[in-house]
This record gives C-alpha cells, sequence and structure tokens, in this order.
C-alpha cells in the first residue's frame, strides 16, 4: 500500500511539472525552455530578464530529484481552480521552481540568495526580505509552490483591485491596515539600495525621503499622515503611470 501510495505522488508531481503524459504514462516530449528566474524577474522594477539554460528532460533524474522532495504540492486539478493558470502555464511554473527550490519549499535566506543575483551591484536583501513576507502567507517561514501561485496569480491575472491590494500588503509592513510614512521610507530605501549607488543619473541620498513625500502628497487625502487601503486603490486608479504599468503583467505568461 505504501508502494502504491508512493507511486501515485510521484505521478502527480511528474504530472505538475510536465514530466509525465497522462495519456500514454510515458514522461513528455514537450521542453520548458523558461526557468522561474526569468518569469519571477518580470515582476520586479528596474529589471530586465536574463538569458537562462533551458531545463533538460531526463526521467532518471526527475525520479531522483522528485525522492528528495520534502514538500509536493497540491494537485494540478486543485491549483488550477485556485489560481488564473493554464495547466500548462502551472507545469511551466513548477519545473522552475522545483529547479530553483529542489527541497519543494523555500526558505528567506536562500529567497534572497536568488534574489542577490538579479542585482550584484546593490543590496537586495531588505527588499527580498519584503517580498518574501508578502509571499509568505501563512507566516510559517517559508514560501511553497503553492504560496508563489497564489501570489503570482494575484499579480498577473488579477483584477486592479486584486492587484492593488497585495500591493498594498507588500507595503503595510506591520499589518495593522495601514501605510505610515517610515514604512514607506523603509521601502524606498529597500528599492534604492538594492539599485545600487552607480546609477545613471545618480541618485541623490535624500531621494527616498522625497519619494516619499511625493507618495503621501498624492494618496494621503485626509492629510491624517497615513494612507488607508481606501485611499490607495483610489488614488492608484485615478493615476494613468500606474495603471498603464499594471498592464505590463498582463502578457508575462
Amino acid at each position: 500500500m505504501k508502494a502504491k501510495n508512493r507511486d501515485q505522488s510521484l505521478s502527480d508531481s511528474r504530472e505538475l511539472d510536465g514530466s509525465y503524459d497522462q495519456l500514454t504514462g510515458n514522461p513528455s516530449t514537450s521542453q520548458s525552455k523558461i526557468s522561474i528566474k526569468q518569469r519571477f524577474l518580470k515582476l520586479l522594477p528596474c529589471c530586465q530578464p536574463s538569458a537562462v539554460p533551458s531545463i533538460s528532460q531526463n526521467s532518471v533524474e526527475d525520479d531522483f530529484e522528485l525522492s528528495t522532495v520534502c514538500h509536493r504540492p497540491e494537485s494540478m486539478d486543485k491549483l488550477q481552480e485556485q489560481t488564473k493558470f493554464t495547466k500548462k502555464e502551472l507545469q511551466v511554473l513548477y519545473r522552475g521552481f522545483k529547479n530553483e527550490c529542489p527541497s519543494g519549499v523555500v526558505n528567506e535566506e536562500n529567497f534572497k540568495n536568488i534574489y542577490s543575483q538579479f542585482f550584484p551591484q546593490g543590496d537586495s536583501s531588505m527588499y527580498a526580505h519584503f517580498l518574501f513576507e508578502a509571499f509568505d502567507t501563512d507566516k510559517n517561514g517559508s514560501v511553497s509552490f503553492e504560496d508563489f501561485v497564489f501570489g503570482l496569480s494575484i499579480i498577473l491575472r488579477g483584477t486592479i483591485n486584486d492587484r492593488l491590494n497585495w500591493a498594498f500588503n507588500l507595503y503595510d509592513l506591520n499589518k495593522d491596515g495601514c501605510i505610515t510614512k517610515e514604512e514607506m521610507l523603509d521601502i524606498m530605501k529597500s528599492i534604492y539600495d538594492m539599485m545600487g549607488k552607480y546609477t545613471y543619473p545618480t541618485m541623490q541620498d535624500d531621494a527616498p525621503r522625497d519619494h516619499v513625500e511625493t507618495f503621501f502628497q498624492k494618496m494621503d487625502r485626509n492629510k491624517d499622515g497615513v494612507v488607508t487601503i481606501e485611499e490607495f486603490i483610489e488614488s492608484c486608479k485615478k493615476d494613468e503611470n500606474i495603471m498603464q504599468s499594471m498592464q505590463l503583467f498582463d502578457n508575462v505568461i
């Protein structure tokens, strides 16, 4: 019985990553050339996707890797119901995620290490911390494939309100329902640190604080020193540049 359950688990995982054909029972012949790095990178501001090697398909290696996975994701049918991704898109995302995170989950330290590869000219650790907190919705100190695709589904396929709520949650560091100037300053400093000092044009030391002041002049409608979710969504919807930038995510996958 245990062997049968293990075989079924392997089958489910191989179906999810596209290495198993449900109709024939044989390894799939299709190849995915896009890794999780490239897809995740497209979500980030001021950064272009870099060339990454394709993931080879080898059933023996797949079996070995699956045997070392500590966390197995939900079935593909269930993930398809819970997200706005197609079966094929989930397979591509899973193979990429598995390639970067063979154990099936990523902790904050590993998340920061992966993220730092995209910004070698700066210090991305603090921004990566904030981003990790946003994806780690159950606050267990790790991001699973489910956590990743749930967040990604909102960012890429969610409604405007869904996306703005996700962004607000990222900026609301203590999760009390409003954004303070101190929280926004921490976010802005982390972004400027991530971009590094050797940018063109050169950024001034007071640039993060100036950005925060501009943000609050636009968002803090009642001038009470904090930005609520209602103020944030209303202001963003009236900003043509923000709306255009959100549309860039529509065709990422």
